[in-house]
C-alpha cells in the first residue's frame, strides 16, 4: 500500500523569495494568493486593520505561476 505524504515548509519571520507574477484575493478578502516566477503559489492572511503576514507556501511548479483562479463549488 502506497502513502502519500504531503510536504510541508516553515519558514520564520520572512518568507523566501517570491517574485510576485499573479495576485488573486478570496472572496471572505481574507487571504491573498500570489504566484510567483520561481514557480511557487503563497497564501497571506489579510487582517481587519489591513497587515498581511505570510500563512504557507507551495511548491512544486517547474515553470512561473502567471495567472491564479478561484475553484467554484
Amino acid at each position: 500500500m502506497r502513502t502519500l505524504v504531503p510536504a510541508v515548509a516553515v519558514w520564520g519571520r520572512t518568507a523566501p523569495s517570491h517574485s510576485i507574477t499573479a495576485v488573486m484575493i478570496t472572496d471572505d478578502q481574507h487571504t491573498i494568493v500570489t504566484g510567483s516566477q520561481e514557480g511557487q503559489i503563497c497564501l497571506w492572511d489579510l487582517s481587519s486593520d489591513l497587515q498581511i503576514s505570510s500563512k504557507e507556501i507551495l511548491f512544486g511548479h517547474t515553470a512561473s505561476v502567471t495567472c491564479l483562479a478561484k475553484a467554484r463549488e
